[in-house]
């Protein structure tokens, strides 16, 4: 009887093993959780104080040497005019006067009136209502009438007017349709040039302060609000857009790229690894998993059992759930501490702008025949950026719908059909009710595709 009770102990102190590792483990994983997620409480003013002065910052670093291509001043061409399906520009030299609490911009000369919002998506009504619309004033010509204001603020630098209206707030709209299109539209300024921003939500620009500093010596003008008339020299109003999340260097001022976008990023939030690693940072002997977290819908049902898998796997595990309030320049060193990214699709896979090259990404594309979607919003610029692009497509049996409806439901045997719908219909069917449960034996086969993908130390 001895004999096998002796066999017996190994094996609960094994166990027992086991249990204080997957605790140890818990807290870890709670820990990083709360550390880097939502505050109630957030105090964005002390904790942007690090980006506030870059020591590296050469204002010269992007001014370019003879024309700049569409991003200067051509007088032969309107003032107004469209860059591309989804954005216009007004551009202007001369007496210019700013009296952004009446929406109104006074330039002389001006061949007659415009008006704009400036937003980069303008084929879209339902963002565009959410933006504020400029008027441009002529006046000093022999037809003109307008009485324009006295200037009370002179500068010596252009302006630059864009919006944080529409869908800004949503992370991957505000690189897509305001930060990327601003960095293509005022880089070659090399910092002298005054922001006026429209629609100016105070944690928004907060948020976002490092990096404008990257592009601006001048602090940001909440023009809507601000009952001064500033005159300037030269004026832009709208920002470029090439593509989403991407610049076309073919038509960018100095042929700048996303991977300059990327650099600059670095500057500005301080981000200290450059190359992902299959052995992860220095001290550390395994790669990182960043596992994008959810609250609603597109949520991982077994998340923890992922993240176990996952150390088992020998990755150095975080799981992190970004919103509005998060810390964004401690959440960006967060991600650039990853060598792997994952997460169902969302606007939180944009922090991928903040891994280092040659990173994983790994998107996780919800049942219903969404991967045209899922190629426009990240694994093309995943590729622009440097960064390795892996794909995992839940199945059905994956998929939480097939608790919602029969097997036989049309939303579940034809989804290209529901498709034919519109817009409204696959994000209701497809993005907004549908959560995944990952199969943990092929979730573990992908992890380790994407570690042979990272560069060996």
């Amino acid at each position: 009887m001895k004999q096998p009770r002796g066999r017996q102990e190994p094996r609960r102190m094994g166990n027992a093993a086991m249990v204080v590792t997957m605790l140890v483990s818990l807290c870890v994983l709670t820990y990083i959780k709360a550390r880097y997620c939502s505050n109630p409480f957030p105090k964005p003013a002390e904790e942007l104080e690090v980006a506030e002065v870059d020591e590296d910052y050469d204002s010269t670093r992007y001014k370019l040497e003879g024309p700049i291509g569409e991003e200067d001043f051509d007088p032969s061409r309107p003032t107004c005019y469209n860059t591309s399906k989804r954005s216009e520009r007004c551009a202007a030299v001369g007496d210019i006067r700013v009296d952004g609490n009446h929406s109104k911009i006074y330039i002389s000369p001006l061949e007659r009136e415009w008006r704009t919002k400036p937003y980069a998506r303008r084929h879209d009504p339902v963002a565009m209502d959410d933006v504020r619309e400029y008027t441009l004033v002529p006046f000093g010509g022999a037809n003109d009438t307008a009485v324009p204001p006295l200037c009370t603020v002179n500068h010596s630098v252009p302006a630059f007017l864009f919006s944080n209206g529409g869908f800004a707030g949503n992370l991957y709209h505000d690189y897509t349709d305001v930060l990327v299109p601003l960095f293509t539209s005022t880089h070659h300024f090399g910092g002298e040039v005054h922001f006026l921003l429209s629609g100016m939500k105070d944690w928004w620009n907060d948020k976002f302060t490092p990096l404008f500093r990257q592009l601006s010596r001048y602090e940001v003008i909440d023009v809507d609000n601000d009952r001064e008339v500033h005159c300037f020299p030269r004026i832009v109003i709208g920002a470029t857009f090439h593509r989403a999340m991407g610049i076309d260097p073919s038509r960018s001022p100095g042929g700048v790229t996303v991977a300059d976008f990327k650099r600059l990023l670095r500057r500005a939030f301080r981000l200290e690894r450059a190359v992902a690693s299959r052995s992860g940072a220095p001290r550390r002997d395994r790669p990182r998993l960043l596992i994008i977290s959810r609250k609603s819908s597109r949520r991982f049902l077994n998340e923890r059992a992922m993240a176990h898998a996952a150390a088992l796997a020998r990755f150095d595990v975080r799981i992190a759930e970004p919103d509005n309030h998060t810390d964004m320049p401690n959440f960006a060193r967060l991600v650039n501490s990853a060598d792997v990214m994952m997460g169902v699709h969302g606007a939180g896979l944009t922090n991928m702008v903040f891994l280092p090259s040659r990173a994983v990404l790994i998107q996780v594309v919800p049942f219903g025949g969404l991967e045209w979607l899922t190629r426009v919003t990240f694994k093309d610029p995943a590729r622009d950026m440097d960064v390795n692009y892996m794909e995992y497509n839940v199945s059905l049996e994956e998929s939480s719908l097939r608790d919602l409806y029969p097997e036989d439901h049309f939303y579940l045997k034809h989804p290209y059909d529901v498709h034919k719908k519109g817009w409204d219909a696959i994000k209701t069917v497809y993005l907004d009710k549908q959560n995944v449960r990952l199969n943990l034996t092929r979730f573990t086969k992908t992890l380790q595709q994407a570690r042979d993908l990272l560069p060996e130390p």
